[in-house]
């Protein structure tokens, strides 16, 4: 649940109103399938012991149409010949509020239900008596489980048209909804609507975006409304108006979409749905930015600490938590099961269930890479280059942390491992943010790792993130969170890069070739193939298209090698080429990473048609040729604009920890800073340190400059 919707815990009873556009279809006929559902959802909330009262619009809409019908029955061809008058509005809703009514009564009577009718107009409320008598007639039908249905008396209302704006008690149904939770001492408010709920614009504009959370002083001014309602008197300039005079007397007023079937229950599940108004909205926003940039200030600091250790006690740290890692195997084991659990329960494909795992090798492998890192050279404050600039005046440049990363991964919890290691062996602050579907084994894991972290560094060294509400204010910080790794889908990176202005390293696919040329030793490709793809099918360093040339398949060798890749039970799909001489189904495209047991075959001519279609269809992740013939492996090897290029080995080499890296936060595509798996250089910058002896430039005019390289060790 969301922090901002904790208060439907303590809601006992709702004001629901239902706008003309959401009971009424674009001809103006009543939308039975919607009405039905809202009736379900209302019935269901009666039933858990909620009072609910309903504000219903689309009398007058109803009552057109079943006007416009009569009228045009009782007319003569010479009466339709004429100029139509305009319906009496007053009538229309007389006519509609039956119609309507009726279709409540009948869909409340089917669902074992009661429902009872209160029309109102704008001069009952200036009576004090009326007032008291509505609350009391209220109250006894609520304590028989009767559902009100509120609507204003139009047909008897002193407004001109029903479709008139007053400046009186109320204007529309809105604000009639508004009056009612005030008078009735309701708990929430829920404007239904036709869309989801309000943006900062029209929302058929493509920049629009929705507004969780109303905060009046930041998004008053920051709204363009669209045209108003043509069904009614409301629309959305309405609903906001009542919402906010609904949250300024104290009752929370969220407005959401009627056009699906469950969003009220999903209010009150506290699920984020629609636009929230609530008269504590604004402290909200300032706790949640000051808490996001607490957590990467604290991280900051933290990481100073650390770099402040020795070399020595820095590994030292890095042993503990591996220590930590395997003397909590049960634990750590108990909580991935009921991950796991709830995976499969949600329905999960295995390709997810598999990255999700933990088995005890893994822990045990993901410590024993910790011990590696704890050994390795330290990496901080390492002298890159040395120059004499002039006498006595010495420049170096020496590698540093990059300061506050922020990594946001999905489903693996063994992530949270590898880049926490490094992000300590490095000297760096950490903020993680891990999927949902691994909370458990990600908090587990978190709480094992600081817990070996010392006081003197602090355990804010690494901030585990649970909600994802925070990460589009953590992405705004980029004056204290110098780096975003995002380790996921390309939906997942392509939104993160749209979202921030802080440098963000990474991959979106893992789109990796495996070429056999025609000199290619067949024992040989059977196994690097069969390997690249069956290994660790979820991996993105796996297989995903397999590049054969024409020679190998004209001799029968190819036949032989999709046979075998189908007896290990991968599913093969084929290129235009392929498809029609293998008899294979096709695919749509060559773009496509599947993270399972498939993948894609294309037959081409040579080495240079397998490099073109590597660039125009690969991710430049990693991509392999098998070759016999030293010069055309090194064309590949030369021309592969990859991050990774191998001749005569498995794509699964692509990985930090058989690169002897110790481990990685990912496989970077980027050109920039990093590329490949990243490891703790990829996590390193430089400075330049300067040291001299009461040098000063003057214009340069007592400067004798030398430039001379010196030993990086002094």
């Amino acid at each position: 649940m969301d922090f901002s919707r904790e208060f439907v815990k303590d809601v006992k009873r709702l004001i629901v109103k239902v706008g003309t556009a959401v009971v009424t279809r674009a001809d103006g006929r009543l939308a039975v399938g919607r009405v039905g559902a809202l009736c379900e959802q209302l019935k269901e909330l009666n039933s858990q012991g909620y009072e609910v009262i309903l504000v219903a619009s689309g009398a007058v809409g109803v009552g057109i149409q079943r006007l416009r019908y009569r009228r045009l029955v009782n007319s003569s061809l010479d009466d339709l010949q004429k100029p139509q008058i305009e319906l009496d509005g007053k009538a229309c809703a007389a006519v509609g509020q039956s119609s309507l009514m009726a279709l409540y009564d009948t869909l409340f009577s089917q669902l074992d239900a009661t429902a009872s009718q209160l029309l109102v107009t704008e001069s009952d409320f200036k009576n004090p008596h009326f007032r008291m008598q509505l609350s009391e007639t209220v109250g006894s039908l609520l304590d028989l489980r009767v559902i009100p249905i509120f609507n204003e008396n139009d047909a008897i209302s002193t407004r001109g048209h029903p479709n008139e704006d007053s400046s009186g008690i109320f204007a529309d149904n809105d604000s009639l909804a508004t009056l009612l939770a005030t008078e009735l001492k309701a708990d929430l408010l829920v404007l239904l609507s036709d869309v989801e709920g309000l943006y900062d614009a029209p929302p058929k504009l493509p920049h629009a975006k929705m507004i969780h959370t109303y905060v009046k002083e930041k998004h008053e001014g920051e709204i363009t409304f669209g045209d108003k309602s043509k069904v009614g008197r409301g629309g959305m300039t309405a609903k906001v108006k009542a919402a906010i005079q609904a949250a300024e007397a104290g009752i929370p007023a969220v407005i959401t979409s009627g056009y699906a079937t469950d969003n009220i229950v999903k209010v009150l599940q506290g699920q984020r749905v629609g636009t929230l108004f609530h008269k504590d909205a604004h402290s909200w926003a300032l706790v949640k930015e000051i808490g996001a940039r607490e957590l990467a200030v604290a991280a900051r600091e933290c990481s100073r600490q650390l770099q402040a250790l020795s070399s020595k006690d820095r590994s030292k740290i890095l042993m503990d938590i591996a220590d930590a890692l395997e003397a909590n195997e049960k634990l750590i084991k108990a909580e991935n099961e009921a991950d796991i659990a709830a995976a499969q329960e949600a329905g999960y494909d295995n390709s997810l269930l598999s990255r999700l795992t933990l088995k005890p090798e893994k822990i045990s492998g993901l410590a024993n890479s910790i011990r590696v890192l704890a050994d390795m050279k330290e990496p901080i404050g390492h002298v890159l280059t040395r120059m004499e600039l002039a006498d006595g005046l010495v420049l170096e440049k020496k590698s540093c942390p990059l300061g506050v990363l922020l990594i946001v991964f999905e489903s693996r919890p063994d992530a949270l491992v590898q880049i926490a290691s490094l992000s300590i062996r490095s000297g760096n602050g950490l903020l993680l943010k891990g999927g949902k579907e691994a909370s458990k084994s990600n908090a587990i894991l978190h709480k094992i790792i600081t817990g070996a972290i010392p006081n003197t560094v602090g355990e804010k060294l690494i901030g585990l993130v649970t909600s994802r509400e925070q990460i589009p204010d953590l992405l705004k910080l980029n004056d204290v969170i110098d780096l975003v790794i995002p380790r996921g889908s390309n939906k997942l990176v392509s939104q993160i890069k749209d979202s921030t202005k802080i440098p963000v390293l990474g991959h979106a696919d893992g789109i990796c070739h495996v070429y056999i040329d025609k000199s290619a030793n067949m024992k040989m490709a059977k196994h690097i193939v069969l390997d690249a793809k069956t290994d660790y099918p979820a991996a993105c360093n796996a297989m995903e298209t397999l590049l054969v040339h024409k020679d190998f398949f004209s001799d029968g060798r190819l036949n032989k090698l999709v046979s075998e890749l189908q007896r290990k039970g991968v599913t093969v799909h084929g290129g235009p080429r392929a498809s029609a001489l293998l008899n294979i189904s096709q695919v749509n495209s060559f773009h496509h990473e599947y993270n399972s047991m498939a993948c894609t075959v294309e037959i081409i001519e040579d080495v240079y048609s397998a490099i073109d279609h590597i660039h125009r269809h690969g991710s430049a992740h990693t991509d392999c040729i098998i070759t016999e013939d030293p010069k055309i492996a090194e064309i590949f090897l030369h021309q592969v604009d990859s991050a990774a290029v191998f001749h005569n080995a498995s794509t699964r080499f692509c990985d930090g920890a058989r690169f002897g890296l110790g481990a990685e936060v990912g496989i970077s595509t980027s050109r920039i800073h990093a590329r490949g798996p990243v490891g703790v250089d990829g996590l390193l910058t430089s400075r330049w340190i300067l040291k001299g002896n009461g040098h000063v430039v003057d214009g340069d005019e007592g400067v004798v400059y030398t430039h001379k390289n010196l030993a990086t060790q002094a």
